[in-house]
């Protein structure tokens, strides 16, 4: 089942490959908001596929970069059985429902020359390998009209706030191209007391760009000066405590809503209909609300993007234990929008009462709130 189309895949191994064992890889593409029928396709074909002869398995496997890229590979006891079923009609048939939940794909076919543990090793023999530490990307992070959007959260000590947002205001970007397929696009940091919250929009693969990142000089520089300033100490110095902050860090992309024609083309959704500007709210939520408190926030998002006349360009729902962060792209100032009316009552329930900022200023005198503290700006950058 590793093609949708043997257009796309090279020629057969040639016949000097014997019977060795033929190793298929089909990498893909999901289409933003075809996974769920992607996965139920993938459910459905690969029993039928078992039972084709010749195949040994078959293995699905999804980005810790990037949640649309996927990787199916499949296993088959030659190249001839596998060559005579994705030849077949059968085969055109059993693929057909993958076809319309993939952008792009492609098919690699290698015979297995070589093989660790050798075949018939006992199991008793294989030992694990003990996990070196947290690993910073646990699970494929948001991927929209082919952008990634993460983001970290760590607090500071009290008092320190003003020298740690003049350190992340000042630093020099680094080089937005990682690689071949991998760019920074975005990079927008906020602060509300002593916490800060930096989200990055990347272009390809998440863990490629952080790395990249981490290794520049300049930003290098700026995680070392602030180290003195924060709550919880790590050492950049060592890989497993730097591994293990950053992994504790991780405030995941739960989701991002924008209008559906922008998303549609692939187009920047923060800024159809005009210039937007970035702001960021952080949500008082009673302990263990969040989760629920983000999906409300989402609900109320698609509602205020759906209609063209409401100045919310775009929305993107962070979250991560009770850490609830949500940054939007507003047409106009924030306190042009008309405050709702009982439409986020449920949500503002899951709020710790007095814990918002609805009173604090004209500023905070949003619809858009929704309850939130209103973050502080610290830097928002975009690659050019």
């Amino acid at each position: 089942m590793t093609t949708l189309d043997d257009r796309l895949a090279p020629s057969a191994p040639s016949a000097a490959a014997g019977t060795a064992r033929l190793r298929v890889v089909l990498l893909l593409d999901v289409l933003d908001g075809r996974q769920e029928r992607f996965l139920q396709a993938y459910e459905q074909i690969r029993h039928q596929v078992a039972a084709v002869p010749g195949h040994i398995s078959d293995q699905l496997c999804q980005s810790l970069g990037n949640s649309s890229q996927w990787l199916i590979t499949s296993e088959w006891e030659s190249s001839e059985p596998f060559m005579e079923w994705v030849e077949s009609a059968e085969h055109r048939a059993m693929v057909e429902p993958l076809h319309g939940c993939v952008r792009d794909t492609t098919s690699l076919r290698y015979v297995v020359v070589r093989e660790t543990p050798e075949p018939g090793t006992p199991a008793a023999a294989r030992t694990a390998r003990p996990a070196a530490g947290l690993d910073p990307i646990p699970a494929p992070p948001l991927c929209t009209s082919g952008v990634v959007r993460h983001a970290i959260t760590f607090t500071v000590k009290p008092g320190s706030e003003e020298p740690v947002a003049k350190l992340l205001a000042d630093y020099e970007s680094p080089q937005a191209r990682v690689d071949d397929t991998t760019r920074l696009l975005r990079t927008s940091l906020f602060m509300h007391g002593n916490r800060v919250v930096r989200a990055v929009e990347v272009a390809g693969d998440l863990g490629n760009a952080l790395r990249h990142v981490a290794a520049q000089p300049e930003v290098r520089a700026v995680e070392e000066a602030i180290n003195p300033y924060l709550e919880e100490a790590r050492d950049l110095a060592d890989p497993a405590s730097a591994r293990a902050f950053f992994a504790r860090a991780a405030l995941p992309a739960a989701s991002h809503t924008a209008p559906e024609e922008a998303a549609a083309d692939g187009a920047d959704a923060s800024e159809p209909g005009g210039p937007t500007t970035r702001h960021a709210f952080l949500y008082p939520v009673r302990p263990g609300a969040a989760a629920e408190a983000a999906r409300l926030l989402e609900r109320l998002d698609r509602a205020a993007t759906a209609d063209p006349a409401h100045p919310l360009a775009a929305a993107t729902v962070f979250h991560r234990g009770d850490v609830l962060v949500r940054m939007v792209d507003v047409r106009g100032p924030l306190s042009a929008v008309a405050r709702p009316a009982a439409d986020d009552a449920e949500l503002r329930a899951l709020l710790i009462p007095g814990g918002s900022d609805d009173a604090a200023g004209p500023e905070t005198l949003t619809g858009l709130a929704h309850g939130g503290h209103l973050m502080t700006p610290i830097t928002d950058r975009r690659s050019h």
